[in-house]
């Protein structure tokens, strides 16, 4: 998806990317917070990069083939 060129870096949407739906979320300058357009989640750029991290978690080893059990 596209980055937008309004107001800061955007972030993906945790609860989206959650549903498998790549959607970014917008920077509100006035609040100083992201939200997103598709299901209206809203919070700032610490909480994004925390939930963020935790989908990076739960995919870590998605490319790595698992031969024992």
């Amino acid at each position: 998806m596209a980055q937008g060129r309004k107001g800061k870096l955007n972030y993906r949407c945790p609860r989206c990317l959650a549903r498998e739906i790549d959607m970014d979320m917008l920077y509100d300058n006035e609040k100083t917070e992201y939200y997103c357009l598709r299901c209206s989640f809203t919070g700032n750029e610490t909480e994004v990069k925390q939930l963020n991290q935790q989908f990076r978690e739960k995919y870590h080893d998605r490319l790595v083939r698992i031969t024992d059990f």
